[in-house]
């Protein structure tokens, strides 16, 4: 079950920093992005395990960043353990704290719990740590396989934190 995520505005965040490096977990908004739009989550013979709506995401954003002065750059990994931000290893935490050395702030887009890892492993650095999106609830997904070996996801139902009702 993907958490469901909301684009936050980070734009009060960023007036004095003048370098971000963009810190993607690559399960829940992921699955958020290819919902919204409609979209496969995985195109398995064209992108292999990406999602191409999330990767223009975070592309437009690293474009928004850089067209107001901010050097940017994305911290990644196509390697499939290491999807899913809130379980990534120490190696990985120690990994994203050694590359946010040369940033003034990271930009999380993930959950409460992505935000969390990212401060754990800067939590002895002067880098930002600014949440990228916000969780609004818990998505019930049923995923479907269509040809050519495409995942999309459909919701079946959404549980909202705000007003913990299911719809």
């Amino acid at each position: 079950m993907p958490i469901l995520l909301k684009d936050r505005d980070i734009s009060s965040d960023i007036t004095m920093i003048r370098s971000a490096l963009i810190v993607p977990c690559r399960f829940c908004p992921a699955a958020n992005l290819a919902v919204r739009e409609g979209k496969p989550y995985i195109e398995l013979f064209r992108k292999f395990l990406t999602t191409a709506s999330y990767e223009a995401y975070v592309r437009a954003l690293q474009s928004r960043l850089e067209s107001q002065g901010i050097r940017t750059g994305v911290y990644d990994s196509k390697l499939p353990y290491q999807f899913i931000m809130c379980m990534w290893t120490a190696g990985r935490r120690e990994d994203l704290a050694k590359h946010s050395a040369n940033y003034d702030a990271v930009i999380v887009l993930g959950c409460d719990a992505a935000v969390e890892t990212a401060r754990y492993a800067l939590k002895s650095d002067n880098c930002r740590v600014i949440p990228g999106m916000e969780v609004e609830g818990i998505m019930n997904v049923i995923p479907t396989l269509n040809f050519p070996f495409n995942i999309n996801l459909k919701v079946r139902s959404v549980v909202n934190f705000k007003m913990s009702s299911v719809t």
